[in-house]
């Protein structure tokens, strides 16, 4: 079993190192490649997503991603940007799924912003599409005719992006609480309209779901409101990265929450896939060794459950990490004192 491993950069080697130590604890046939992504790659090979990092990509069952984002790169060319590597990873291997689920632990009901009663009640994932929207659409800068500058992003699906993310999203409501609630804007956007007409014609191969659909600016608001009504959430791009992260603060904290992109590919024990923290580099700590690895290692987690097909071992880490939780070992972001190795530690002990 091949894992790639792109720690990338500011806090995304140290929360990976931890995420690392879990894995080899585990009494299973791994092996780790290394290789550069994010700011890092454009110092040590002029760009950020190199092609010996793709062939390692390829050559892996799975990878563990960190964090890409560097200030020092913030005046580069777009196409050279830390950023651009994760967009390019998922772009060259077909990961157009991208799994976020956001669960309160018990005794954290009070970490969220959220009233303890309201928060307790969040367990929902979110499917957000990744390869297209105003992310991978048409975009540039013009002038206008009357020489304003004027900058543009195409937001645009075809039915067959469409499809498939909402044959994801319908497919993990079947696993979960029967539940699935489509995000869109359609009463303002073609694109939108689209993607409600083909997610109710893939409906009707799931009548065992319930299909529910809302535009984002209620979604946004029910999310803080009533989050408790949500079992599983498909929506596009740029909706799902801005309430996934929304959501990650009605749990207490970026730092918990992992993600798993996913694409068609499969491999000898389960579906290729990218597994990452949804929080960025956080260069303002990176080197302090105070950054949470929580999310890291539950994000390894989701590599043993989609990738290599070992939901008992996937469990047991979530176990050791709802027991960490339990116990009080808290990071600095839920109002703790322990460091990234002591949280790390706290994990390998209770596994």
């Amino acid at each position: 079993m091949k894992i790639a491993v792109f720690a990338g950069d500011g806090i995304g080697m140290e929360v990976t190192q931890q995420a690392l130590r879990v894995l080899e604890r585990l009494p299973l046939p791994l092996s780790f490649l290394a290789s550069d992504v994010g700011g890092t790659a454009y110092r040590n090979h002029g760009h950020p997503l190199p092609q010996e990092t793709l062939v390692c990509a390829r050559e892996a069952d799975a990878i563990l991603f960190g964090a890409v984002g560097d200030p020092a790169c913030d005046n580069l060319e777009r196409h050279l940007r830390p950023e651009q590597a994760i967009l390019g990873l998922r772009r060259e291997l077909g990961l157009f799924a991208n799994l976020r689920p956001a669960k309160v632990f018990p005794g954290l009901e009070t970490a969220s912003a959220l009233r303890p009663e309201v928060a307790s009640a969040i367990d929902l994932l979110i499917v957000r599409e990744l390869n297209g929207d105003v992310y991978f659409g048409e975009k540039g800068m013009r002038t206008t005719p009357e020489g304003l500058r004027q900058g543009y992003d195409v937001m645009s699906y075809d039915e067959a992006e469409v499809r498939r993310i909402a044959v994801a999203g319908f497919e993990a409501a079947r696993k979960r609480r029967g539940l699935l609630c489509s995000v869109d804007k359609a009463n303002v956007l073609e694109t939108s309209q689209l993607w409600r007409d083909v997610v109710i014609e893939v409906a009707a191969d799931y009548p065992d779901v319930t299909l529910s659909h809302m535009y984002v600016d209620n979604a946004a608001m029910q999310l803080v409101r009533n989050p408790g009504q949500f079992d599983v959430v498909v929506t596009g791009n740029l909706f799902g990265d801005i309430l996934s992260d929304q959501a990650s603060m009605c749990v207490g904290s970026i730092g918990l929450l992992a993600s798993a992109s996913l694409g068609e590919r499969r491999t000898a024990h389960g579906t290729f896939g990218l597994y990452e923290p949804i929080h960025g580099s956080a260069p303002d700590i990176a080197g302090k060794g105070i950054a949470n690895p929580l999310a890291t290692i539950l994000s390894a987690a989701e590599l043993l459950r989609h990738s290599l097909g070992q939901e008992e071992q996937a469990r047991r880490v979530e176990t050791a990490v709802a027991r960490t939780l339990a116990d009080g070992i808290l990071g600095a972001d839920l109002g703790g004192d322990a460091d990234t190795k002591t949280i790390g530690d706290a994990v390998l002990d209770r596994l």
